[in-house]
């Protein structure tokens, strides 16, 4: 049984990202030791009998299961971290809800903005805590980056630019996979890329009223193992205009397919009277220019959102694992204390609109408004 005042955990599918949950919630313990209930490791649900060995023998899951139904079932479950393909997430987490687990989950969390909102709005109506993946708005530079803009430090924020810029798939040799089929996947870097920089917009400035974008496919199709090539069927670029509530104007841009950079992903937030700059590549550095003297670099100090639970200075850094450490504390808190911390499903429901619609503009090559959600959405607490 676990431990008394713990939270049982459940995860669903053993792979990279559902390792690295087991391991931030492991590490939640450490970090976070004034949770009020940890987190124990209970039972994963993974179809490859390597996974399942690798959940108890090195992750420390008590037991294992290939039928995820059996692990919502568990008595000693009360969360459940979903870390499948985006195409099982709708079913998984609408199952996950009907068993009345609170849920951690990946992005993008539906493959469009319909799954999206009926996994958003069954976990409200059950009265559920979630949490979604958006694991850079917890970097500590963009906490405190959030902070400078929401005090006025920064003035009118008058418009902002977001870079996503990755290479996962920029070989033209990669074989066809679930990622580039549409059934399967949604959309391409707009959901997989992009939603992280929507989160990130909404997180610092305000909610997208509106967009209008352009979409490619420069890599149009990809062999398959046994011979021939498939149609890619999803975009490999994406960029877009956008309008904030508040007058700002955004321009966002992704590809999954440059040759060079790995993961560049780049803030600029422009205001009346500041001007701020961040880049994942040094994640533990916020560019600041507010005195008139142009920029100047401040290395990620205790003050900075959570960096001082994992290190005493400024100067050694943290990392990528660490920001989902934040954000496993931030899901178990919300659970024990009933309200919602951790990025929601709203928020989730909220990026797969904006992909929804900017999937929309890019076919029309209109402005087109975004719909509103509801919910607990976090980008404005």
């Amino acid at each position: 049984m676990p431990e008394k005042n713990s939270i049982g955990v459940g995860l669903i599918s053993v792979g990279v990202m559902g390792r690295l949950h087991a391991r931030s919630y492991l590490q939640s313990r450490q970090f976070f030791p004034e949770l009020p209930q940890r987190a124990e490791l209970v039972i994963a649900a993974e179809p490859d009998p390597a996974g399942r060995a690798h959940a108890t023998e090195a992750l420390g899951f008590r037991e294992t299961t290939t039928d995820y139904r059996e692990l919502l079932a568990h008595p000693d479950v009360d969360v459940v971290s979903i870390c499948s393909p985006p195409f099982l997430h709708h079913e998984i987490a609408l199952a996950t809800v009907e068993a009345g687990k609170h849920f951690w989950i990946e992005k993008p969390m539906g493959r469009n903005a319909r799954e999206s909102r009926e996994i958003a709005e069954a976990a409200a109506a059950a009265g559920l805590c979630t949490a979604v993946g958006f694991n850079y708005r917890h970097a500590p530079a963009v906490a405190e980056a959030r902070r400078l803009i929401r005090s006025g430090a920064l003035g009118r924020i008058t418009n902002l630019q977001i870079r996503m810029i990755t290479s996962y798939a920029s070989d033209p040799n990669q074989g066809f996979t679930w990622r580039y089929e549409q059934a399967q996947a949604g959309s391409g870097a707009l959901g997989d890329v992009l939603s992280h920089a929507f989160d990130l917009a909404q997180f610092l400035v305000a909610p997208i009223t509106s967009v209008n974008a352009v979409t490619e496919r420069f890599i149009r199709q990809r062999p398959l193992p046994g011979g021939g090539a498939k149609e890619v069927e999803n975009e490999d670029y994406a960029a877009l205009l956008a309008r904030f509530d508040g007058g700002a104007i955004g321009v966002l841009e992704t590809t999954r397919v440059a040759v060079g950079p790995h993961a560049e992903y780049i803030i600029e937030v422009y205001g009346t009277e500041g001007s701020l700059r961040w880049n994942f590549d040094r994640m533990n550095q916020l560019e600041v220019a507010d005195d008139g003297t142009g920029y100047r670099t401040v290395m990620t100090p205790t003050s900075f959102g959570e960096f001082a639970r994992f290190q005493p200075n400024a100067g050694p850094g943290i990392g990528f694992n660490d920001l989902k450490t934040i954000e496993a504390a931030l899901f178990l808190r919300s659970v024990a204390e009933g309200k919602q911390l951790a990025p929601s499903a709203a928020d989730g429901w909220s990026a797969s609109e904006l992909v929804d619609v900017s999937l929309r503009s890019a076919e029309s090559g209109q402005w087109i408004d975004v719909p509103a959600v509801t919910g607990a959405t976090t980008t404005q607490l």
